[in-house]
């Protein structure tokens, strides 16, 4: 049975069409706050219910109880901080105060309106240390955070439009994906966390959990990501080509989660699991350096960190190092396969992507010679 959405209900902050034309006629009269594209996909993943049950950016004892015991102030799991940072001379000089209500814009174009309950300051060390575990300037979350401005607003949205989406036949939100797995008849479905395009130790991780559930739900992660990360549409080229020729039919389902990379490691495992349960997953796949970047994380942190969450409300699979043996003729790992040396052809991911880069076709002990040919097929498959 698919489970209850994380906080007992999925969150819905869309207003209604028929409110939306009066509500942007007054909005002409509120204060304006212009938001990037990050933070605007955020809203509609709030309002949607994604991210249930946040109905809003986070106020500070949220926000404060997240970073210091990786739970909302009412004891629910969560472990990412999802905040709006706003620079202090933009609320003076718009005169925006606790208790007003704001407009939320991107590229002059109103997404959200937000009802200020809070206005508060944070340390970008503490913050970055508390999430990241790190405030080494080279780890892309650092960076972003100290790019971020001083202060931080809290409180609901009242979602209005989305911006661009260029993926919109990939896009479900929760509601429909969990009639979907119903009409495929999925009591079990486990999800997927992606950045990369499928290479064969993926494919062998997938199915291995799908042995034991009715469906499995690849959900990749669509938005900004470092250099060097495969480009969204390449990832979904590449995945269509795998479920088409080597999965059963009803079997599969490809939709994205629109947000950006945190490379989080371990915080980002638990905020994951959240979202793919909120989808409707019963099960979610956890391997090794699960959003992790650099060597900012012990290889199996990420599993680890879910011994604290026995209320998650999820089953996490975990996967341990896992490989091509010569000998046994196919995908292992080292809890069943004997072998080592030569007889050993781990799927690295560093060693993929130089051949792709090189025009080279990866050996079919590492990728599906279909899936090397789509990601060939683009000019720039790299983010760069």
């Amino acid at each position: 049975m698919l489970p209850r959405p994380h906080g007992g209900r999925l969150v819905n902050r869309v207003t209604p069409g028929k409110e939306k034309e009066a509500i942007l006629a007054e909005s002409k009269e509120l204060p304006n706050i212009n938001i990037s594209k990050d933070t605007a996909v955020d809203l509609e993943n709030i309002a949607y219910g994604v991210f249930s049950p946040l109905e809003g950016f986070m106020c500070q004892n949220d926000y404060i109880s997240v970073l210091e015991s990786l739970r909302l102030e009412d004891d629910t799991p969560w472990t990412i901080p999802v905040v709006l940072d706003v620079g202090r001379e933009v609320l003076t000089e718009k005169g925006i105060k606790a208790g007003d209500t704001v407009t939320l814009a991107h590229n002059g174009k109103v997404i959200a309106l937000l009802e200020v309950e809070d206005i508060y300051t944070f340390d970008k060390n503490v913050h970055a240390e508390k999430v990241f575990k790190t405030t080494d300037i080279n780890h892309p979350g650092v960076v972003k955070t100290r790019e971020m401005s001083n202060c931080l607003l809290g409180g609901k949205i009242s979602f209005i439009q989305g911006v661009e989406n260029p993926f919109e036949k990939y896009t479900l939100c929760p509601v429909e994906t969990r009639i979907l797995f119903r009409e495929l008849g999925w009591k079990t479905v486990v999800g997927f966390q992606t950045r990369n395009a499928p290479h064969l130790g993926h494919e062998y991780v997938q199915k291995t959990a799908l042995t034991f559930v009715d469906g499995l739900f690849i959900n990749p992660v669509i938005g900004r990501k470092k250099k060097g990360d495969f480009r969204d549409e390449v990832i979904l080229k590449a995945y269509e080509e795998l479920i088409r020729n080597y999965y059963l039919k009803d079997k599969a389902v490809l939709a994205i989660l629109r947000t950006e990379m945190r490379y989080a490691g371990p915080r980002e495992a638990i905020f994951h699991a959240i979202i793919r349960k909120n989808f409707g997953c019963t099960h979610f796949i956890v391997g090794r350096d699960h959003a992790g970047v650099g060597n900012y994380y012990k290889p199996y942190e990420a599993q680890e960190i879910f011994n604290e969450f026995p209320d998650l409300g999820i089953t996490p699979i975990f996967f341990k190092q896992f490989y091509y043996c010569r000998k046994c003729y196919g995908y292992v790992n080292e809890r069943i396969c004997p072998h080592n040396g030569d007889d050993i052809i781990p799927p690295s991911g560093t060693k993929i992507r130089e051949m792709l880069i090189q025009g080279k076709t990866p050996p079919k002990e590492m990728m599906r010679p279909e899936v090397a040919e789509i990601i060939l097929s683009f000019e720039k498959p790299f983010v760069e």
